[in-house]
C-alpha cells in the first residue's frame, strides 16, 4: 500500500495521516476481512480530510464550539499561518495533540496568573476537546483551528493588552509592540521545547510586572481564604485605647494581608483597640494611600471592607496597563504613577534609582492626562503664562475685583509675543483686550511664581509638564490632587540634575545656583532626550513585597473594566491585515 502524494481536492496529503492506519492494518491482521476493510476507510479520515476542513474554516472566519466563535479578526493571520503548509494540521500528529499543542493549552487554562481570563481563550474547553479527538469521528480541523486562533489571541493579550489604550482615552501606542503572529507561531511556539519561556519572552521586561504577577497569584489565594466578613463602620473615629465592635474581624484580616504578624498577633480577640493592631491600621494605611494616623476612620474601615476579590481585579487592571508600556526605551524613562503620587526614574535595567512625590490635577475638574512624550529640555527660574482655563476662572475675576492685582502678584500683561504692556494698574481698555483674548498674562520669574524655579519640558498637545513649587506643604498630604493638570516634584533639584546628567557640567551644585540666583528665563536643551509616562495604575507590588492599592482617583479602573468586558465578547468585529495584530475599536490593540 503507497501513501497517495496528493489529496482529492489537489493539495499534498500529510504522510503522518496515512502512517497510522498503516501500522493499525499491520495489527490487526487477524480482524475478519470486511471489518479490516471497514477500519482502513474510516480510520484515515479525519486526518486526511484535515486540510480542506481547516481551509474552509479558515476562509469562515467562524468555528462553532468557541467562546468566540467570529475570528474573522485574526482570520488573515490565521490563513498566513496554514497556507504554507497546505492547511495541514499544525498542532495534531493523526489525532494525537503534540507536546507543544498540550504546553500551549496548560498555559491558556492558566491565563489567569497572567491577569487574563482563560475563557477567553477557551479554557474550560480543552479536556473535553482532548478527549473527543480520540474518538472515531474526531473533528481535528476544528481542534487544530481553534487552538491557533486561541494561541494568537493569547499572544496579542499578552504582548499588547486586551483593550488598545487609545479607546479608554489614553493618549499611549502599542503599535511598535505588534507581532506578526502567523510567523512568530509558526516558528517560535511549533517547535518550542520551553512554550513557558516564549511566552515569558513576550511579556514585560518590568520588574514591577513580575512582581504584580506574584502579587496577583498571592491575593487570589487571600480571597479564598478570606471570609469577607464587614466591619461596621464608626460614625466617630475610633483612637487607640477605645473598644470597638470589630476588633475580632480586624484581627484576621490584618493577619491574613500580613499588616499585623501572625507571631504578634494575640490568640484571642482584643477588648481594646491598642497595641500591635494599632501598628498593624497604620501599615494598612499607608498600603491603601491613606493618612498613616492609627485613627480607625470611615476612610480606614471602608479600605478594609473592600473585598480581596476586589484587589484581585485591581491587580488585574495593572497588568493589563504595564503591557501597554514599550518593552524596552530609548533611553532610562521617568514615569508619573497618577493614583500613588510619585514619579519615579528608572535606570537602563528598569530598576527605580530616583521616587518622589508629586502634586497632579484635581479628579473631576483638571485631571492630568495618561500620556508620553519626551522631555527635551527645561527652564530655570521661568515665567509662568496663565493658561486660557485658569485667565477665565481666576484671573478675570480678580482683576475685576481690584485692579492692582496684577501689580501686587509679580504678574504683567503682554502680547502674544511677549511683549509686556503693563505690569500695573489695569485699564478699561486692557481690561477689555484681555477678556477678548488679544492679550496675556504671565508671572515673573522667582521663588513664588506658581511654577517655582524650574520647569522640565516635554512639548505636548495638552500643555502639561513637570515643574517646582512654592507650595511645598501640600507634598505632605496623603492625597495630592490639587493643580489644574501639570505635575509638581518634591525634588525639582534633583529631578534637575538627573535629566541634566548627559549634559557636560550641569552637578546637582550647578542646578540649585540656576535656581536659586540665575539669570532669569534660561532654556537648557537636553543632551539626551528622555521619555516622559505619564500612567494610572491603582495596584503597586514594590520590591520589599508590600502590595499598596490606591483609590481610583479618576475612575479609570471602572472605564477599563467595562471596556475589558467588552474585550473578547461574542461580537468581536475587528478586522486584520497583514498578519499583524489589527483590531477594531471594539477590540484591543487597533
Amino acid at each position: 500500500m503507497s501513501p497517495p502524494t496528493t489529496s482529492v481536492d489537489g493539495g499534498l496529503q500529510p504522510l503522518a495521516a496515512w502512517a497510522a492506519p498503516v501500522r493499525r492494518l499491520w495489527v490487526c491482521r487477524s480482524l475478519p476481512r470486511a471489518a479490516l476493510i471497514l477500519l482502513v476507510l474510516l480510520t484515515p479520515c479525519a486526518g486526511a480530510q484535515a486540510p480542506a476542513r481547516i481551509e474552509s474554516l479558515v476562509n469562515a472566519g467562524t468555528l462553532d464550539g468557541m467562546r468566540s466563535r467570529d475570528f474573522r479578526a485574526y482570520q488573515e493571520s490565521v490563513r498566513e499561518f496554514y497556507a504554507p503548509s497546505g492547511y495541514a494540521p499544525a498542532w495534531v500528529q493523526g489525532t494525537t495533540p503534540s507536546a507543544q499543542a498540550l504546553s500551549m493549552i496548560q498555559l491558556l487554562e492558566e491565563a489567569w496568573k497572567k491577569g487574563l481570563d482563560p475563557e477567553d481563550y477557551d479554557g474550560g474547553r480543552w479536556q473535553a476537546r482532548r478527549e473527543a479527538l480520540a474518538q472515531a469521528n474526531a473533528d481535528v480541523a476544528a481542534f487544530d483551528v481553534a487552538l491557533t486562533v486561541c494561541a494568537m489571541r493569547y499572544v496579542a493579550d499578552l504582548r499588547i493588552g486586551r483593550v488598545n489604550p487609545r479607546h479608554v482615552g489614553f493618549d499611549l501606542t502599542v503599535e511598535q509592540k505588534k507581532y506578526d503572529l502567523a510567523q512568530f507561531v509558526r516558528s517560535r511556539l511549533l517547535g518550542a521545547s520551553d512554550l513557558s519561556a516564549v511566552v515569558e519572552s513576550i511579556e514585560p521586561p518590568f520588574p514591577g510586572y513580575r512582581r504584580t504577577e506574584l502579587a496577583l497569584a498571592r491575593y487570589v489565594e487571600l480571597a479564598r481564604q478570606d471570609d469577607g466578613e464587614k466591619l461596621p463602620v464608626p460614625a466617630k473615629a475610633i483612637d487607640p485605647g477605645q473598644p470597638y465592635a470589630g476588633l475580632a474581624r480586624m484581627t484576621r484580616l490584618l493577619r491574613l494581608v500580613g499588616d499585623l504578624p501572625a507571631e504578634d498577633a494575640a490568640t484571642t480577640p482584643p477588648e481594646v483597640y491598642a497595641g500591635d493592631l494599632v501598628a498593624g491600621v497604620k501599615r494598612f494605611q499607608r498600603r491603601h494611600g491613606l493618612a498613616d494616623d492609627g485613627r480607625l476612620g470611615a476612610a480606614t474601615v471602608k479600605a478594609m471592607n473592600v473585598p480581596l476579590g476586589e484587589r484581585v481585579r485591581e491587580l488585574q487592571l495593572a497588568l493589563e496597563r504595564w503591557r501597554w508600556l514599550p518593552s524596552e526605551f530609548v533611553a532610562p524613562p521617568i514615569v508619573v504613577n497618577i493614583p500613588d503620587f510619585h514619579l519615579r526614574t528608572l535606570d537602563a535595567g528598569n530598576h527605580v534609582v530616583m521616587d518622589m512625590r508629586v502634586v497632579v490635577g484635581k479628579a473631576m475638574t483638571t485631571e492630568t492626562p495618561v500620556f508620553s512624550r519626551d522631555m527635551t529640555y527645561v527652564v530655570f527660574r521661568p515665567y509662568w503664562v496663565v493658561p486660557p482655563g485658569i485667565m477665565r476662572r481666576t484671573i478675570l475675576p480678580a482683576i475685576g475685583r481690584d485692579r492692582s492685582y496684577i501689580a501686587d502678584n509679580r504678574y504683567e500683561v503682554t502680547t502674544s509675543g511677549g511683549t509686556v504692556v503693563t505690569s500695573g494698574v489695569i485699564s478699561d481698555e486692557v481690561l477689555a483686550q484681555l477678556k477678548a483674548g488679544k492679550l496675556m498674562v504671565r508671572q515673573k520669574p522667582g521663588p513664588k511664581n506658581a511654577l517655582g524655579l524650574v520647569k522640565l519640558m516635554f512639548p505636548n498637545e495638552h500643555a502639561v509638564y513637570l515643574h517646582s513649587t512654592p507650595s511645598t506643604e501640600l507634598f505632605s498630604r496623603s492625597r495630592r490632587d490639587f493643580s489644574s493638570g501639570c505635575i509638581r516634584v518634591e525634588k525639582p533639584a534633583e529631578l534637575t540634575a538627573w535629566v541634566l546628567r548627559n549634559n557636560p557640567g550641569w552637578p546637582l551644585a550647578r542646578v540649585e545656583q540656576a535656581m536659586q540666583s540665575g539669570r532669569d528665563n534660561v532654556t537648557v536643551t537636553l543632551a539626551q532626550r528622555i521619555p516622559v509616562f505619564i500612567v494610572y495604575g491603582t495596584a503597586i507590588a514594590h520590591p520589599d513585597g508590600e502590595v499598596h492599592f490606591y483609590p481610583d482617583l479618576y475612575g479609570h479602573d471602572r472605564r477599563l473594566a467595562e471596556a475589558l468586558a467588552r474585550a473578547h465578547s461574542p461580537s468581536e468585529t475587528a478586522v486584520s491585515g497583514a498578519g499583524a495584530i489589527m483590531r477594531s475599536a471594539n477590540h484591543p490593540g487597533a
